[in-house]
């Protein structure tokens, strides 16, 4: 029964994992494809759908780590997707006005260069019970630079993205109503950013940690 169990985890995860390294792949392929031919303005048209679905398909992480599927710590997992969710959802496809900033490509270059080490990396793990030792040393050495390129575009877009939600009123919930309960979604969008600041130091450094430990390990086999 445990081996059955095994088998399926393994199954599942390898199946999970080469479906969103597909998705991120697409996403790298479109943007840069985009960025090439017709400019940045362009690239958030071109990889709208795909970045939509390789990123909300994240949220099974979460519930990888509460029902022990992976060892991923949730206080590493669950900062990070809901970060990476707000920004998709809450800003890019809610402001419209924000979609054909320069960032936007630096954001999604930076994200799905990551991803599509980091699933197959687990891809590998999970379908061969191994990875070679280059595409480890790309997973936990790539972020080193990619990690604070994605987070100021995360920041920066969420900033930018300020005054229009301010004017929109867009998902504010006024009172009076049955809840007796006032929202302002420009509020939201500043605590968001505000969480950036211990948040991005804490990952970074949890990340650099792990890169030390795995690395040493992978030194001393």
């Amino acid at each position: 029964m445990a081996g059955s169990l095994s088998l399926l985890r393994r199954l599942y995860l390898s199946l999970y994992n080469w479906v969103v390294f597909i998705g991120w792949f697409q996403v790298l392929y479109l943007a840069v494809k985009t960025l090439l031919e017709s400019g940045h303005e362009e690239v958030y048209n071109a990889v709208e759908r795909p970045l939509q679905f390789a990123q909300s398909a994240a949220f099974l992480e979460i519930l990888h780590g509460l029902v022990g599927l992976v060892r991923s710590p949730i206080t590493a997992t669950l900062p990070q997707i809901s970060s990476r969710l707000f920004l998709i959802w809450g800003i890019l496809w809610s402001f419209p006005e924000v979609q054909s900033h320069v960032l936007v490509s630096s954001l999604v270059i930076s994200w799905s260069i990551t991803e599509i080490i980091r699933y197959s990396f687990y891809g590998m793990k999970e379908s061969l019970g191994f990875s070679p030792s280059w595409l480890q040393w790309l997973r936990y050495s790539t972020f080193i630079l990619l990690y604070p390129i994605g987070i100021s575009s995360e920041v920066g877009l969420t900033y930018l993205a300020l005054p229009h939600i301010k004017s929109s009123e867009k998902y504010c919930i006024r009172m009076p109503n049955t809840w007796n309960f006032s929202l302002e979604y420009f509020n939201v969008a500043v605590i968001a950013i505000a969480f950036y600041i211990p948040g991005s130091p804490h990952l970074y450094w949890y990340m650099l940690g792990q890169r030390k430990k795995v690395l040493a390990k992978s030194k001393a086999e």
